[in-house]
């Protein structure tokens, strides 16, 4: 018989990718990366230049089906892969990334009336313009003792649902009312492949409030917040929710024809970016943290009980990995915040030295940080340059760093900067190990672990722990190919759980980042004044933060 193969498309935040994958072995056959032609939406509309608000970021559907088709003919083509011997397809993507569509699937914005109402736009995981009505949603289920709230650490995120499918009632009523549906951009590029409609339980369960038990919280809930959203659930977020691993179609005669691939080749069921990076990487039990990492960071944990954890962005039954609870908690910048201080922050003549060397800014900013050793910057930073996720779901905070001098070099900001992520993600683990849902190994992936070891070993000390880097650069696209090939199912080459086609494909490179006990001992003490710093600005002592922030938007106005 001849080999099998899927393919995984990994939509972004910049851009998507598709990998072909030999599920044989796991190994990468060919991919292609697709910028995408709108980028991020954050400060005009593209059609009629419309200026945003503070806080908006949106994109482009189209862009989305531009990854289709350029990047699968392209691996296609690279590979010589025959479409007949690829069995499958999944995706994942980021989350929550939403947008409203009418009766016929089409996008609201690619329609002439509502292309000029930036309501009508996808709304990328990272528009917080929903903030205040996050904020009346949480009092307004915590006055009512809505027992979902727990599951998801006390606090409901801007950054989901049910918070920005508010915002457009409040601010665009009309889009509400002309929306047919309101999906997951996941989902809606899974039902252009297939012809029809389906949600996936990881984004219902994660973003959306859904619970494999209970379902959604109940209508008058939603009436509490808003008459507008009576029977929201029944109507806008109607539709059927798999789980993941299922087949949610096959490829349509259309689609066929403008990817490249055959008509009736299985199309999984929507995912998260992070979410499907877990099995990639070989986690498929309990007692292991994924950290999916790159302009942000998501943690992944499995656990066999449901319990509360402050912070966390969910627990969803079967979420992650069939037969576990799984768990989601995560850091709202990462590489954003090493990226703005390369573009905005650093002096001219770093730039113009690391192009004497011919090395990028950041690896002339990582070679000289890496002579500091820990503490010897005097230097301490909160992680907050476009909020905190966890463990306080407020996308009000912000950035600080304490300790500038005069004699103060970009290279022990941007050193001071990887630390303050390292605590970030440190207080998350601290969070759910305290709660009873321990946190043994660590592993990591994405594009940041494979280019900056720096960052890696400062993360297993500030940790404390062994932290195991994945073998590929594209692991959500390989976990999105191994759902793709459980949708295809072993009767046609493919595998009937996740958990078989981690056995075979899940790959983690041998070498790993061990904890320096003498870093160790440093970093505990940096920590603890990073959580005094935490709590002071994050907890309400002093929320000069948002007065701050509430002073910029009235000067803006």
């Amino acid at each position: 018989m001849s080999k099998k193969y899927a393919i995984g498309v990994d939509y972004g935040t910049q851009s998507g990718r598709a990998v072909l994958v030999d599920l044989s072995n796991g190994h990468e056959i060919a991919d292609h990366v697709t910028p995408y032609p709108h980028g991020v939406i954050d400060e005009r509309l593209p059609t009629s230049g419309l200026e945003l608000e503070h806080d908006w970021a949106l994109q482009h559907p189209d862009d989305y089906l531009e990854v289709l088709r350029r990047s699968v003919p392209e691996v296609l083509r690279q590979s010589g892969v025959s479409p007949a011997d690829i069995i499958g397809l999944g995706i994942d993507f980021t989350a929550c990334t939403m947008l409203p569509v009418d009766a016929q699937g089409v996008p609201l914005c690619l329609k002439p009336e509502w292309k000029d109402n930036p309501h009508g736009w996808v709304k990328l995981w990272k528009h917080h313009a929903a903030q205040d009505e996050a904020d009346r949603l949480n009092a307004i289920a915590a006055e009512r003792g809505e027992k979902f709230l727990p599951r998801y650490g006390g606090k409901i995120s801007s950054e989901w649902m049910i918070a920005k499918i508010w915002q457009i009632v409040n601010e665009a009523p009309e889009v509400y009312e002309a929306a047919d549906l309101f999906t997951e951009a996941t989902d809606w590029v899974v039902s252009r492949l297939t012809g029809q409609f389906a949600r996936n339980s990881c984004t219902a369960g994660y973003k959306a409030i859904w619970h494999k038990q209970d379902g959604y919280p109940s209508n008058d809930f939603f009436k509490a917040l808003d008459s507008r959203l009576d029977r929201l659930t029944e109507t806008k977020l109607r539709g059927e929710i798999l789980p993941l691993g299922s087949k949610a179609g096959e490829l349509t005669e259309e689609m066929a024809k403008l990817i490249g691939l055959n008509a009736g080749t299985a199309i999984a069921v929507g995912n998260v970016d992070a979410h499907a990076a877990v099995p990639a990487v070989g986690v498929v039990t309990p007692g292991k943290l994924v950290m999916a990492m790159g302009t942000s960071i998501c943690h992944m944990l499995l656990g066999t009980e449901e319990v509360a954890v402050e912070g966390m962005c969910g627990v969803v039954e079967d979420g992650i990995i069939p037969g576990y609870m799984g768990y989601e908690a995560g850091q709202s910048a990462v590489g954003d915040i090493f990226e703005w201080f390369v573009e905005e922050a650093v002096p001219a003549y770093v730039k113009e030295a690391a192009d004497k060397e011919g090395v990028g800014v950041h690896q002339w900013l990582t070679e000289r940080a890496s002579a500091y050793k820990p503490g010897e910057t005097g230097l301490l930073a909160l992680d907050w340059w476009n909020g905190n996720r966890s463990v306080l779901v407020d996308t009000n905070l912000t950035g600080v760093i304490v300790g500038y001098s005069l004699l103060t070099k970009p290279e022990e900001v941007y050193r001071t900067l990887l630390e303050a992520t390292a605590y970030g993600t440190r207080k998350i683990i601290d969070a759910f190990h305290s709660n009873g849902v321990p946190v043994e190994e660590v592993y990591a992936c994405g594009g940041l672990p494979q280019r900056n070891a720096l960052l890696m070993q400062i993360y297993a000390d500030v940790t404390n722990r062994e932290i195991k880097v994945a073998d590929s650069k594209q692991t959500p696209a390989v976990g999105a190919a191994m759902f793709g090939a459980v949708a295809a199912g072993s009767a046609r080459g493919g595998y009937d759980s996740v958990v078989d086609a981690a056995k075979a494909m899940a790959r983690v490179r041998e070498e790993s980042f061990k904890p320096i006990p003498e870093n160790v001992a440093v970093y505990e003490r940096l920590y603890r004044e990073y959580s005094e710093l935490h709590d002071y600005f994050g907890r309400g002592s002093n929320d000069v933060m948002k007065r701050l922030k509430a002073l910029k938007d009235e000067a803006s106005r």
